[in-house]
């Protein structure tokens, strides 16, 4: 697992992701309706198209491990869509919001978002349930700024229904 020696975790954040992501096309992307910078000051999604590593749009969130960080230990967050939509930024931006809330709404593993609506029109999505990152492995997982100062996890965000919710803590994963 590479490390990257950056005193900025966010450049960090960006280099993990291009070699992660290597041969996609990656861009920077910013949410500026809404309250985000108030809790994440430094908040943007990495947009990474379809590509040799995964045939789907991948949503990577920055900031919120620095907003939120304990004794160097930060979270962010990815999504994957059929599209490369502005409805997805704002996903992560309200993920993003909730998380770095108070403490006691910081997102891991199982924990899940109300989102207010469905995901995409029609849809019955209407929650995040944030998961380990199962379909990019822990070579996406963990990004670490070197001895003394790590970063990571990664957290996959999926939609999902109120109704499937329940099924989620019942079948104890």
């Amino acid at each position: 697992m590479p490390e990257y020696r950056a005193s900025d975790p966010a450049k960090a954040i960006e280099k993990h992701i291009r070699r992660f992501f290597k041969g996609h096309v990656v861009t920077e992307r910013r949410w500026d309706t809404g309250p985000i910078y108030r809790r994440v000051p430094d908040f943007k999604v990495w947009v990474v198209a379809p590509g040799p590593r995964l045939n789907a749009w991948k949503f990577v969130s920055s900031g919120c491990g620095s907003a939120t960080q304990d004794h160097g230990h930060g979270i962010e967050f990815v999504l994957s869509a059929a599209d490369g939509g502005e409805r997805n930024i704002e996903l992560m931006a309200i993920n993003a919001f909730y998380h770095a809330g108070p403490p006691s709404q910081r997102l891991d593993v199982g924990h899940t978002v109300p989102i207010g609506e469905g995901w995409t029109d029609g849809s019955a999505c209407d929650h995040l349930l944030v998961s380990l990152p199962y379909a990019y492995g822990p070579d996406l997982e963990i990004c670490s700024l070197g001895a003394g100062n790590p970063r990571g996890p990664a957290r996959s965000v999926l939609p999902g229904s109120r109704a499937q919710r329940g099924r989620w803590f019942s079948s104890r994963w």
